[in-house]
């Protein structure tokens, strides 16, 4: 049994999506880029903007903090609320909370983002703490997260048995694995069942029924 369960957010407890793709899109047109291909437009969820224009597009420097910039124009103001819970998942973040569980969210996405996502989804006080990067970070791994958020709840090295990072992309579960700590790879996020397996992941859960298994059976 996990005494510490650490979530990521897009793509794990919200079906993000819709303000995601919509904001790289208006980012990626601004330069021209053919934005036809959803399911490429896809892999903006998860990773960190900068990696996301910067090392898979090939932006500049400049160029990618100018997409950057257009990209939370309009995610700020519009993208943000566009992102639905999945089915389940406020039940099982109350559940967990009930028994006792320290639950902490370690997201690629800006703090400040995150902090709205949960308040706008009614699921803030539900955590006992989010951990994500500044706005002006360029790229926040998600084992630092990871530790970020074992030092916010005071664990120590010997304590990561108790621990299980869950996720949808491999960023979550290769995370997990260079700090020491179980993951547990959701198959209904944006990551491929293929993905997932070969990053690693110690458990996969293909719905929010099998993960509440998981967790809590």
């Amino acid at each position: 049994m996990y005494s510490y369960i650490f979530f990521d957010l897009d793509g794990t407890l919200t079906q993000s999506e819709f303000g995601i793709l919509e904001g790289a899109k208006r980012a990626l047109t601004h330069f021209g880029v053919d934005c036809s291909d959803t399911e490429k437009l896809k892999e903006f969820i998860g990773p960190p903007l900068y990696v996301s224009f910067h090392d898979n597009y090939g932006f500049s420097e400049e160029d990618t903090k100018e997409a950057i910039r257009i990209y939370r124009e309009y995610y700020t103001e519009k993208g943000v609320y566009q992102a639905p819970l999945y089915d389940g998942i406020f039940a099982l973040l109350s559940d967990l909370k009930k028994e006792g569980r320290k639950i902490m969210m370690a997201t690629s996405k800006p703090y400040k983002m995150a902090i709205t996502v949960a308040k706008n989804n009614e699921i803030f006080d539900l955590f006992d703490g989010i951990i994500g990067p500044g706005l002006d970070e360029k790229d926040s791994a998600k084992a630092v997260l990871i530790r970020k958020a074992m030092e916010a709840l005071s664990l120590k090295e010997n304590d990561r048995d108790r621990i299980v990072m869950i996720g949808d992309r491999f960023y979550d579960i290769e995370g997990a694995q260079e700090v020491g700590i179980d993951s547990i790879g959701v198959l209904y996020g944006y990551g491929s069942k293929e993905e997932l397996t070969k990053a690693g992941a110690t458990h996969l859960a293909e719905d929010v029924s099998a993960l509440r298994k998981l967790l809590l059976d």
